[in-house]
């Protein structure tokens, strides 16, 4: 069963991120389910920290980007916008410099108001790097 109520092709969704944070880190939508996201950001000078591991950050930022993008599939984009309002992350491992990580975006709920996500992040073997859940709320346009 198909989540989104907005149709998106893969270069739409890219193409909202010109000129943003999610462009200059590198973050990339890669596929669109039916019921998830999947996004890819390189591990590269843009997104490490000083001991050339992924830094927190730029986990927390794929991770939001993903719940924000996958809220704004769910609304009505002439009234309404999807605007991150708390996120948590739980770093359980660490990627290396040259690698990148891939991010999977599911709801857990989705309400008329409120939309909550997890997000999991893994290294390009599946192993799991960082665990995140993003509460969106959904306002009216302004």
């Amino acid at each position: 069963i198909m989540l989104w109520k907005n149709a998106f092709d893969l270069d739409a969704v890219n193409a909202v991120s010109k000129n943003t944070l999610v462009e200059n880190l590198g973050i990339e939508f890669k596929e669109i389910g039916a019921d998830y996201l999947v996004a890819h950001m390189p591990v590269d000078s843009r997104t490490v920290q000083p001991y050339r591991l992924l830094h927190g950050g730029a986990s927390v930022a794929l991770a939001e980007t993903l719940g924000s993008i996958a809220s704004t599939l769910m609304i009505n984009l002439e009234t309404h916008q999807a605007v991150g309002v708390e996120i948590n992350a739980n770093h359980l491992s660490s990627a290396k410099e040259g690698s990148h990580v891939i991010g999977t975006v599911r709801a857990l709920r989705i309400g008329k108001n409120i939309h909550v996500w997890n997000i999991d992040i893994t290294n390009t073997e599946g192993k799991t790097m960082c665990v995140s859940r993003i509460t969106i709320a959904v306002i009216e346009r302004r």
